[in-house]
């Protein structure tokens, strides 16, 4: 039997609410939803990019969840494959959080993760 394929990524209610808002509110024409990627950086080894996408590049998966887009750099799916963004504010903290499942180890910070390589 067929399975359908699972989207790389999944957004919360939260997450979706504050795309489609910065959309709106870009300070950019013609940005079509946001771009998830990861770069090597803190003292965990990865951190997550959100940024604007204008286009869909080159060999990117694209979401489409709640309404909005989000783009997958190609380079970060092995890393992120299955993970949940949220968005949480509080009184000390705004932005996209992700749940991750792929992810063995976080800085105490948090604004880097590491995940182990699978034999």
């Amino acid at each position: 039997m067929f399975q359908p394929m699972k989207a790389p990524i999944t957004l919360t209610d939260a997450a979706a609410d504050r795309v489609r808002q910065l959309i709106e509110r870009s300070p950019e024409d013609g940005v079509l939803g946001l771009r998830v990627g990861v770069k090597n950086t803190g003292c965990s080894g990865l951190s997550y990019i959100v940024e604007y996408a204008k286009e869909r590049r080159k060999f990117e998966d694209m979401v489409e969840d709640k309404g909005v887009k989000i783009f997958i750099d190609p380079t970060a799916v092995m890393f992120i494959l299955g993970s949940e963004m949220d968005y949480k504010q509080d009184k000390l903290f705004s932005g996209f959080v992700f749940n991750n499942p792929n992810e063995t180890g976080r800085c105490g910070c948090g604004e880097s993760f590491s995940v182990a390589a699978k034999a």
